[in-house]
C-alpha cells in the first residue's frame, strides 16, 4: 500500500490554487508596524498576487492535493 504525501501546514495557509493550476499568495509586511506606512502602501497589501515561476514546482511539491 502507497503511503500519503502531507501536506505542508505553513504553505497551505499561506498559498492557494486557482482552477488552472496557478498559486496564489499575498503581500507580506502587511501587519507591523501598519501606521507608519502611506495609504497607498496599505492599500497595495490587499492584493492577490500570482506566486513566482520558479517557485511553482516546489509549491506543488509542498501542496501534493492542490
Amino acid at each position: 500500500m502507497k503511503n500519503k504525501l502531507k501536506t505542508h501546514s505553513g504553505a497551505k495557509k499561506r498559498f492557494r490554487t486557482t482552477g488552472s493550476g496557478k498559486f496564489l499568495r499575498m503581500k507580506g509586511h502587511s501587519s507591523h508596524l501598519r501606521r507608519n506606512k502611506r495609504a497607498s502602501a496599505k492599500r497595495s497589501f490587499d492584493k492577490t498576487l500570482v506566486a513566482h515561476d520558479r517557485d511553482v514546482a516546489k509549491l506543488s511539491r509542498l501542496l501534493p492535493y492542490s
